[in-house]
């Protein structure tokens, strides 16, 4: 067995980033940039009002102004302004030829086709959104690297960007083991358990905006499940497999990646729960065997299949490592790092009840993971302790 810190180390040194491709930019939200993105053109692309109200030169703000016209937002008509004229303008409308400052409509009195201003404020370019203001045709936009969040998929549609090179997020196969296993709302019949792990790790897919993800059932027989993993080997770029990698007669989980090519990195970590974890690779392709038991599933998840899942995608781990100050005494034996469901709350962590791998009632109050490392056997009430922040 290895340790939890090797464990992740060598996740880690295993992953290669998937290959960037080109989408539509609306589809863009949440994925990271793969290549620099430069304006095409001047943003705004002419003098724009950001008021409504009037349009002027500057220089005759204290004289009586003749209205000759309006500008609208979307207008394809120009109108040049004289000394001692002005337009009637709106707010996103190009200024006229000739202005260059727009006094509000509540600052000024309108008689016969003539205005007065009213405004002691008014400067030169008030109320002006000049030219190339939000980017210069060529500038950088966004560098490689940065998040779409949707602010950011506003700011390059705004700019006249409709396809971007993002890293894409992977797909993913999970395969569920167990001929126990019976779907929930059939009738349990004797000997069987309900499946949790296939909805219990979509759901935490898709709350990472993972869209690609497809749930193979699979016996506990090892021909049947080297067809399904051959599939999900094809089809996927990471393979989740829950249940079947212990050393029981009915565990074939070992076996089929082998005879599936898929390269052994490590089997069985010093940790609980979770101890029986497998992690492989197969043409940069990842393959995480993970313990049946529920909150084993989600523990292993949490710690080492996400983190891996957003460095294909080059995203930052979701997952949070904070200190916090353990509210009671809790012992534990020596030689595994213990993983335990708790609460956390104004820097301190509770262990919750039910810390058994197979329940998961505790898991579903729980939004951390109290880490307990493999050294010690005894944490006091007050001590500083490692906690995993679960997304929320």
């Amino acid at each position: 067995m290895i340790s939890v810190k090797e464990a992740k180390h060598l996740i880690s040194q295993n992953i290669i980033t998937l290959n960037p491709i080109s989408i539509d930019v609306a589809k863009a939200s949440g994925h990271i940039l793969a290549a620099n993105v430069y304006a095409k053109y001047d943003i705004p692309a002419f003098n724009q009002s950001s008021m409504d109200g009037y349009a002027l030169k500057f220089e005759d703000h204290r004289q009586e102004l003749r209205l000759i016209g309006e500008m609208a937002a979307g207008t394809g008509t120009k109108i040049t302004i004289q000394n001692g004229e002005t337009s009637r303008i709106f707010t996103g409308a190009p200024l006229p030829e000739g202005a260059d400052t727009v006094v509000m409509q509540e600052k000024v009195r309108r008689i016969d086709g003539k205005i007065t201003l009213h405004d002691p404020n008014l400067k030169m370019g008030l109320n002006v959104r000049d030219r190339g203001s939000e980017i210069k045709a060529g500038a950088l936009a966004m560098e490689k690297g940065d998040l779409l969040s949707p602010a950011a998929i506003g700011f390059l549609a705004g700019i006249g960007i409709n396809e971007i090179s993002i890293y894409p997020m992977p797909k993913i196969s999970i395969i569920v083991t167990g001929k126990e296993l019976q779907q929930p709302g059939e009738v349990l019949e004797f000997g069987q358990v309900y499946e949790s792990n296939s909805y219990s790790l979509s759901a935490a897919l898709e709350q990472e905006g993972i869209e690609q993800i497809v749930v193979y059932k699979s016996d506990d027989d090892l021909d049947i499940l080297k067809k399904v993993l051959q599939t999900a080997l094809t089809n996927s770029d990471v393979v989740l497999l829950t249940g079947g990698v212990s050393v029981g007669d009915y565990d074939f989980v070992i076996e089929a990646a082998s005879h599936c090519g898929i390269k052994q990195i490590f089997h069985k970590v010093k940790q609980k729960p979770g101890k029986p974890l497998f992690f492989g690779t197969k043409d940069q392709k990842l393959i995480f065997g993970l313990p049946g038991n529920p909150s084993s599933v989600l523990s292993c998840y949490y710690n080492y299949v996400l983190p891996a899942i957003k460095a294909l995608s080059h995203q930052s781990n979701s997952v949070i490592a904070v200190e916090a100050r353990l509210t009671h005494d809790y012992t534990k034996p020596l030689g595994l790092t213990h993983f335990l469901k708790g609460k956390y709350e104004n820097g301190l962590v509770t262990p919750l009840r039910a810390q058994e791998s197979y329940r998961l009632s505790s898991f579903a109050q729980a939004n951390c993971l109290i880490c307990l490392d493999e050294a010690k056997d005894h944490f006091k009430q007050n001590e500083m302790i490692t906690v995993l922040i679960l997304p929320g």
